[in-house]
């Protein structure tokens, strides 16, 4: 790692205990960090004193810095011969609007990695007690971000055993109205992840008939969406 690069890491679901060893190393040689939203603070100690940390937010519905700023903040930076880390939450490939800041390194002819992490989407399930797969109850799931909902084929989703939505929180009402009215029971068990893989973890477990009315006062962001029959199985594999 002494040649300089761009390292496009994920921060994983939450906890800096689920930082992959590689994502941990790579912290530790830092010398500019250009963060997301949603990093456990502790990620940020882990780099060296010396290291700049600049926060580009990214988080749904408030400020954040453009995608361009960000493209422009990378190139600048590995220009400078600096250890560029960008950390993102979860996976960098799973919603994590990679596309746009790989173009513009690849054509600045900057050199970069990836570096997996763990999602959120396979992380806040399990963390939850919840498999997403069974041999009976959920041969398949599916992942999807319901941050414009509108774009997505809701007909096709609702007929899969399961359902992870990522990004979900503030469309509830719209996510459970489209898999009604698409064929989904309302008795179809949800599971609603709360800041999940850190210690604010909340989970809020009901039914696709009643789970709006009983999170109308809740705070849902962020948050993963577990929609199948899966959800019922948490309470047989609660530790005894």
């Amino acid at each position: 790692m002494s040649r300089n690069k761009v390292y496009i890491v994920g921060a994983g679901p939450g906890d800096i205990e689920y930082l992959t060893v590689k994502a941990y190393k790579l912290l530790g040689i830092a010398q500019v960090l250009i963060y997301d939203a949603l990093v456990d603070e502790e990620l940020l100690n882990s780099v060296p004193s010396t290291c700049l940390k600049l926060d580009v937010g990214k988080r749904g519905g408030g400020i954040s810095t453009s995608q361009g700023e960000i493209n422009n903040l990378l190139v600048k930076y590995y220009r400078e011969g600096k250890q560029v880390v960008r950390l993102k939450a979860g996976d960098p490939f799973i919603f994590g609007r990679c596309i746009a800041e790989i173009t513009a390194l690849k054509s600045a002819g900057c050199e970069f990695e990836i570096i997996p992490g763990i999602s959120s989407a396979l992380a806040g399930p399990l963390l939850a007690g919840i498999p997403l797969t069974d041999t009976v109850l959920s041969q398949c799931f599916a992942i999807a971000t319901a941050h414009d909902p509108d774009i997505l084929d809701w007909e096709a989703l609702s007929r899969l055993q399961t359902l992870v939505i990522l990004m979900g929180g503030k469309n509830l009402e719209i996510i459970v109205h489209q898999l009604l009215r698409h064929g989904k029971s309302k008795s179809t068990p949800i599971a609603i992840i709360r800041w999940t893989g850190t210690a604010k973890q909340k989970i809020c477990i009901g039914e696709l008939g009643n789970i709006v009315g009983k999170t109308r006062d809740t705070s849902l962001s962020p948050a993963v969406i577990v929609i199948g029959e899966v959800v019922g199985l948490r309470k047989f594999l609660e530790k005894g």
